[in-house]
């Protein structure tokens, strides 16, 4: 049960980090295309939060924990 519970949550850390990746891309795509000095404030601050979700979901994935052989 609890290596079930580790791959589960392992999964989920994956999901995270590939969400948070994938709306880093967009914003900074987005950005990248010239609409004005207010939306690309606003896209900076998007890719700021989205660059902190990463690094976070992907560091979650590196916190395993630990599993119990019974």
């Amino acid at each position: 049960m609890t290596v079930e519970l580790v791959v589960l949550e392992m999964a989920a850390a994956r999901q995270h980090a590939k969400r948070a990746d994938q709306s880093l891309k967009q914003a900074t795509a987005m950005l990248d295309a010239n609409h004005g000095i207010a939306v690309s404030i606003a896209l900076c601050c998007r890719i700021r939060n989205g660059q902190a979700r990463a690094k976070a979901a992907k560091r979650r994935l590196l916190i395993a924990p630990p599993t119990t052989a019974h």
